[in-house]
């Protein structure tokens, strides 16, 4: 497949990219600064970012999927909110004089489930520091579900660092994923593989799924 990849320098689209690549599919990626990506087979490096609509759909003709793992700056989470209604009007502008790209997004967990209707955000227990992103993550998730395209919103578990590809996980679809003592982790190459999974063989189109150990 053609992927086109937004963030492909940050902590979980580097993992993505190398996920991609690494099953022989052809990546586009869009970055700010291509200096930050070493050249590889199949790997096509383009200098963008996605602050329009133009700007988007000009990169975006012919791909397969568009994967967006664009990070928000830190002290403007709220910045997903323009670039992830951008996302969705490009896709839509791609469609009506092609195929349309299918949408991955790389989401967040604080609006999964901790119990019957009460999401992690609205639980008490996000520590301060992590409530302006999973804020602007929940509300890009409310956006892009409102829409009319072919789009998946992927959460990780709570905590989602770099660490081992194991290839042993769970796969959930609201809820947050914990273990046995409560821990709700999953490592990004973890992460990586079950979202490359997901565009090899869909499963969750039109809707929003998790991941946990």
């Amino acid at each position: 497949m053609h992927i086109v990849l937004f963030g492909a320098t940050g902590h979980s689209g580097s993992r993505i990219l190398t996920e991609l690549l690494s099953r022989g599919h052809q990546v586009t990626a869009i970055t700010r600064d291509p200096a930050k990506l070493s050249p590889q087979p199949n790997l096509t490096i383009k200098q963008g970012d996605a602050d329009s609509v133009a700007a988007i759909a000009a990169n975006i003709k012919g791909a397969d999927a568009v994967v967006s793992a664009y990070a928000p700056p830190a002290d403007n989470t709220d910045q997903i909110l323009p670039v992830t209604q951008y996302f969705i009007e490009a896709i839509k502008q791609v469609g009506t004089s092609g195929k349309a790209p299918r949408f991955l997004y790389v989401g967040g967990a604080a609006s999964l489930e901790v119990a019957p209707g009460v999401t992690l955000l609205d639980s008490g227990h996000l520590p301060a520091a992590w409530q302006a992103i999973a804020k602007s993550h929940s509300d890009a998730l409310a956006l892009i579900k409102k829409s009319d395209i072919n789009w998946t919103s992927f959460s990780p578990a709570a905590f989602f660092e770099p660490g081992q590809r194991t290839g042993k996980f769970r796969l959930g679809k609201d809820q947050l994923i914990t273990d046995a003592q409560g821990n709700s982790k999953i490592s990004m190459e973890d992460y990586a593989i079950a979202l490359v999974d997901e565009l090899e063989k869909p499963q969750h189109e039109r809707q929003r799924f998790t991941i946990g150990y």
